[in-house]
């Protein structure tokens, strides 16, 4: 028997955008950061933090396009996938990826309005740069 579940409890890194296969069926992709602090071998703090791509089909898929948003925290749950593609120069390229089948918002209760509600934000930061952590271990969106 194999298992192959994971469950991640982070905030996102941009507002998920949404395509639709040939089929009619909606996905959702997105990234995910989580971060630890940890004590280093100098003995002071460490931050680290970990991007995961994140792709959500279907309905839930809509959902996750139409309340979530960057910087918003979520607990999903879902398996993890490696796939390959040929880049332009023709290159083979590797891309693990959480496909997640469970998404909870987490936050405030007032988080929960559709994203076309809410002001657009004023300044997009590059997803991928390791954002710092604020004391409370939060990352600051």
């Amino acid at each position: 028997m194999a298992i192959n579940k994971v469950i991640l409890v982070g905030n996102l890194g941009k507002d998920p955008e949404i395509r639709y296969a040939p089929s009619g069926d909606a996905v959702a992709t997105f990234t995910l950061a989580t971060g630890e602090k940890f004590k280093g071998r100098d003995g002071e703090m460490q931050e680290l933090t970990e991007w995961h791509n994140i792709v959500v089909w279907r309905q839930l898929a809509e959902i996750c396009a139409k309340y979530l948003q960057k910087g918003k925290q979520v607990y999903l749950e879902g398996k993890i996938q490696t796939r390959s593609y040929d880049d332009r120069d023709g290159n083979k390229r590797y891309i693990t990826e959480i496909v997640c089948n469970t998404m909870q918002m987490l936050g405030h209760k007032d988080d929960g309005a559709p994203r076309q509600e809410r002001p657009a934000p004023q300044q997009q930061s590059h997803y991928e740069e390791d954002p710092p952590f604020d004391d409370r271990g939060e990352i600051p969106f």
